[in-house]
This record gives structure tokens, C-alpha cells and sequence, in this order.
């Protein structure tokens, strides 16, 4: 809980974040309106809507948070107990549970008025927090009516100033991780074919009213699917497919999908650019039995496939067969091969990755309306992709091992099956580092159009020498105020030895000298743009939080003094050619 699903979250409670989302084992944020929404989930067979050691112990006490917890729709299950649990307000109605239920309980004892009033302080907090007392805040009904059924006014957030951030955004999540022959960029080329149902626009971008394709960011998959995952009732439901087959896939599915305004799909972009340069551009989206006809003068075939999520429903799987049958069918007849995968979480590769004529593999992730010009840029070198891989990518799902496998029920347990987390903190790099399995692509791995050098590691102890092994200070939003404090400074130099700008993300990652932990974590990062023969410093503090383990007797973060702790710079969770050692 503390070392693995927590530890983010401490970080955005301590720098201001009004809102997350808690689920039992993770928080998730969402906004800045000073809430957290309890889950649908139990934790210890106790809902989380009115889990006491979760809420009013971990998130409000040991984390000080001072916002308020709200349900999620619907996930409120009792009055008394989620009043006393640390519940604060309910979605979308209290009325079941609270409302003159929760009068009576204050009147006859069950529930003490100084909670309520705890209630109502943390509410009107994040009122103010979020500046609503301010007069520049918009009207009631401007956005969203008292009614939700009732017309409003629409708020137009299209703001031509957001424009670089959005198209700079997409471009910062593309993930280069194969490139030989020089492939990339492409440079000037008379003839390129683009294939694959991902690159073009969905049949349709309709805005409609509630659960639709638009507003559960599915125009490309069959969104009843995820309906059925919502509790619709649906006689029959279609199975939520692997891929999104009916057009490019710009976000994930559900609560935490993007209404977009227009689309850029990959095609348009390219064909915008190949008209530019007088490029003859051919395509096939259609690839009738994963197979195409190829104009052997193509002198690149871009080959456009996804791997498909959302909200609601299960994956399915981590790869499907037409599109890896697509990649090597194309890759037979073309000698250059450059494949784009707009995937959503892990997306496994092994069956083609190794194909002499495959030359290029992007991990294009999620990125949004601007999907088709960030890539554009890349692959034409107008930008080197500097993304880094945030999980790994093995060679097969038996890496996985037990993660990989659903947690099931007996029979009794339908409603409350139990997950005990048996594996830990042993998740992705962690879990394959513990194992010595070498995984295709590691965890922070990530090309650019150029290379770099690393250089003249540098560890500093900043501690004034008289550390206590556990932290003394006063709670504080985030946990208490000296895991805050820096105790290392980690310096080191990165050269760009090659001939193009591009930026870096330097890692660092920190062996604890403690059994059972992992062998190297991940504890900071630093992303510098440098310039061809130019040498940049990166820095990485150290706090105390970030060097000790959770002592689980005596509920306290601990530090390991006296013992040689290691620490690793470089690239990747694999690639780390500066290492040195260092004694609190």
C-alpha cells in the first residue's frame, strides 16, 4: 500500500492537489476541485465508501489530506457507517442513505455533530481552495444547468492559444523504440504507402446526449460493449474487441476520454505533407484478409495499427492476430516497414518485431485530436521523439506470469472476489528485474534521431549527519514535513555525440539496502533538450521519503542508516552506465 500504490499520491497531496480519486490500492487524480471520490471497490471486504482505515486513517490522517471525499456514482452503501468512515458527500443524490436519515442519526447519537461539522468544513475549504467565492466565477447554469435536463449555456474552451501546448503534447508521448538503417526520419521520399485501419478518421464524430460513441471517446470501437460494463441493459452484449477497428484510436475509453472538436488522423497530416513535397501517396485501409497490394517503389510502407481500452470492461488481450498478420503480410513485399501503434497500455510485438524489413516501431500512445500531425513531425524529422516507455513490454504473456491472470470466484465470493496482492511491490520492471527476465523493450526505454553520453556521476550527501531513522516532523499535506527534506544530491552530465537536437530523460533509479526490496526503483528523472556536442547537467535531491522503506511495526517511513545504499544514472531501467554507492 505505502511503498507501491500510495507513493504518487503522497507526492500530489504534498504539492497541492485538490482532488483524486482513491480507489483501495491506488489514488488516481482527477481535477483541482478539492475532492476525492471513494470507489466502487472494497477494500479488506469493507467498501470503500466507508472504509475508516482508508479514508479518515491513510488519506486524511497519515497523508493530512484537507479536502473532502466524494462517491463515486453511486458507491455509497451505508448512512451511519460512511458518515463516521470519512464520506463527505455523495453522487449523484444522498437522499437513500443520508438526507433526513443523517438528521435523525445526529439527533440520536449515531453520528456526532462535530462530524458533520468536519463534513461541512471540508467542503466549503475546497470552495474557497478552487476560488469560487471570487467574482470572476461564472453563473450557476453556465456549463451545466441545476437540472441537468434543462438547456444551458454552452462553454466554448477552444482557445487558438492552447493549440501549441495540445499538438507539443501529443508529440511529447510518442515512443521511438526500434530504428535501424537510418528508416527514421524519412527524408524526401518520391513514393510511401500507408496501410492499416488506425490510419484514418472514424466513420463518424457525432456529439450526442449521455453514453455515446463521442462522449466514451469510441467512435472507433463498437461502443455498447462498454455500455454492457456500465450496467446498461443490453440483451446482448458484443465483446470489447482488442482493437479499434474503425479508424484511428486518439484516446482510451470511458470516464477519461476526450470530446474532440475535430480529428487529425494520421492520413490527413500525411497527406497534407506528401502533396507539399510532391510525394506520391497510395493507401489501404480496407487490407482485406490482413493483405494488401504493394507498389514496390514505395520507399517506405507505414503501417497503421491500435490496441484498444477502456473504462468498464476487461482487455481482452495484449495483441490480436489480424494486426500482426497485417504487420508481416506487409513487411514480406516491403523492405522498409514502419510500424505506428496507437496503443493503449502494454501491446506485445514479438510475433514481427524481429522481421528483417520491419525497420521502425513507434509506441504513439493516446495523443489526442492532433494525433496526425505529431506524428507527421516525427516521422519526418521536423521533431526527434523523446518519449520513454512507462511500463515494459515483454516478449510474451508468460513473463507475466501470475499478474497476467484475473482474479476469479468460487461460487459464494461472486460479488466480493479477493485479491491479495500477494506479489507486492514486484510489478513490471520491478517484477522482471526480480526474476532475471529480459523483456523486450524495458521500462524507460526510449530512442531519439540522435545519441548521448553520460558522464561524471556525482553523489552528495546534503544531511547535516544527525538523521533520526524515522521522521519527526508535524503532518503536513502529503505526510509528515521532514520526508520532504532533501538528504542526496545526485548530479550527472549528458552529451549529445550526434548530429541532431533532442532531448533526454535521465533516470535515476536507487538500490535500498533492505531485504525484500526490489533490486532498483525508479526515483527521479530530469528532461533536457541539448543541442548536437553540447553537455548538459542534470540533477536529481533526494528527499527522505525517497530513500526509506514502510516499517510495517511501527507504522513509520525508515531510513537505513550505516548501510551502503546504490544508486544508478542512464537511460532505462536497463541501460544505466553511471553507478555509485553512498552511506547515510
Amino acid at each position: 500500500m505505502h511503498e507501491l500504490y500510495m507513493w504518487p499520491f503522497a507526492d500530489a497531496v504534498h504539492a497541492g492537489t485538490g482532488s483524486i480519486s482513491k480507489h483501495p490500492c491506488s489514488f488516481t487524480v482527477v481535477d483541482s476541485d478539492g475532492s476525492l471520490v471513494c470507489a466502487y471497490q472494497r477494500l479488506n471486504n469493507s467498501y470503500s465508501c466507508h472504509n475508516s482505515k482508508a479514508l479518515n486513517g491513510l488519506l486524511k490522517t497519515e497523508l493530512g489530506f484537507p479536502g473532502f471525499v466524494l462517491s463515486d456514482w453511486g458507491a455509497q452503501h451505508t448512512g451511519i457507517a460512511s458518515a463516521l468512515g470519512g464520506l463527505d458527500m455523495v453522487m449523484p443524490f444522498g437522499f437513500r442513505f443520508w438526507g433526513p436519515n443523517l438528521t435523525d442519526a445526529v439527533r440520536n447519537g449515531s453520528v456526532p455533530e462535530s462530524q458533520i461539522d468536519n463534513m461541512a468544513t471540508r467542503i466549503m475549504a475546497a470552495w474557497y481552495f478552487v476560488g469560487q467565492d471570487s467574482p470572476d466565477t461564472p453563473p450557476l447554469a453556465v456549463g451545466m444547468a441545476r437540472s441537468h435536463l434543462r438547456p444551458h449555456t454552452v462553454v466554448d474552451a477552444r482557445d487558438p492559444a492552447d493549440d501549441a501546448v495540445n499538438l507539443q503534447g501529443a508529440i511529447e508521448g510518442h515512443v521511438l523504440v526500434k530504428n535501424i538503417n537510418n528508416a527514421l526520419p524519412l527524408r524526401n521520399p518520391s513514393m510511401i504507402s500507408i496501410f492499416g485501419y488506425d490510419a484514418k478518421n472514424p466513420n463518424y464524430n457525432t456529439p450526442a446526449q449521455g453514453f455515446s460513441a463521442w462522449s466514451l471517446g469510441l467512435q472507433s470501437q463498437n461502443y455498447r460493449s462498454v455500455i454492457c460494463g456500465f450496467g446498461s441493459v443490453i440483451a446482448t452484449c458484443p465483446p470489447f474487441l482488442p482493437i479499434s477497428p474503425n479508424g484511428t484510436q486518439i484516446t482510451g475509453g470511458g470516464s477519461g476520454a476526450i470530446t474532440p472538436w475535430y480529428i487529425d488522423a494520421p492520413f490527413e497530416a500525411l497527406s497534407r505533407r506528401t502533396r507539399a513535397d510532391r510525394t506520391a501517396l497510395f493507401w489501404d485501409f480496407d487490407t482485406d484478409g490482413a493483405n494488401s497490394t504493394i507498389d514496390t517503389n514505395s520507399e517506405a510502407c507505414l503501417v497503421f495499427i491500435n490496441s484498444a481500452a477502456s473504462e468498464g470492461v476487461d482487455r481482452p488481450s495484449l495483441r490480436d492476430d489480424f494486426s500482426d498478420a497485417l504487420v508481416k503480410n506487409i513487411a514480406s513485399s516491403c523492405n522498409n516497414t514502419i510500424v505506428v501503434i496507437h496503443n493503449a497500455g502494454v501491446r506485445l510485438v514479438d510475433r514481427w518485431i524481429d522481421h528483417p524489413n520491419v525497420t521502425a516501431l513507434i509506441f504513439a500512445q493516446l495523443p489526442g485530436q492532433n494525433s496526425g500531425e505529431a506524428i507527421t513531425q516525427i516521422l519526418y524529422g521536423n521533431i526527434s521523439p523523446s518519449g520513454k516507455l512507462t511500463y515494459s513490454i515483454p516478449r510474451n504473456e508468460s513473463d507475466y506470469g501470475s499478474l497476467l491472470a484475473p482474479v476469479n470466484y468460487t461460487g459464494w465470493d461472486r460479488y466480493f472476489p479477493q485479491d491479495n496482492f500477494t506479489e507486492g511491490v514486484y510489478i513490471d520492471y520491478r517484477a522482471f528485474d526480480a526474476a532475471g527476465i529480459e523483456p523486450r523493450y524495458e521500462f524507460g526505454f526510449g530512442l531519439t534521431y540522435t545519441t548521448f553520453e553520460y558522464s561524471d556521476l556525482n553523489i552528495q550527501v546534503t544531511s547535516d549527519g544527525n538523521l533520526s531513522e524515522y521522521p519527526v516532523g508535524p503532518v503536513i499535506p502529503g505526510g509528515r514535513a521532514d520526508l520532504w527534506d532533501n538528504l542526496v544530491t545526485v548530479t550527472a552530465e549528458i552529451t549529445n555525440t550526434g548530429d541532431v537536437e533532442a532531448a533526454e530523460v535521465a533516470q535515476l533509479y536507487l538500490g535500498i539496502p533492505v531485504a525484500g526490496q526490489p533490486v532498483r526503483q525508479l526515483r527521479g528523472f530530469d528532461k533536457v533538450e541539448i543541442a548536437p556536442g553540447e553537455t548538459r547537467h542534470v540533477q536529481f535531491n533526494l528527499r527522505r521519503r525517497d530513500l526509506s522503506v514502510w516499517d510495517t511495526g511501527a507504522q513509520e517511513w525508515r531510513l537505513t542508516l550505516g548501510t551502503e545504499y546504490r544508486v544508478w544514472v542512464g537511460a532505462s531501467s536497463r541501460i544505466l552506465p553511471l553507478n555509485g554507492t553512498m552511506v547515510l
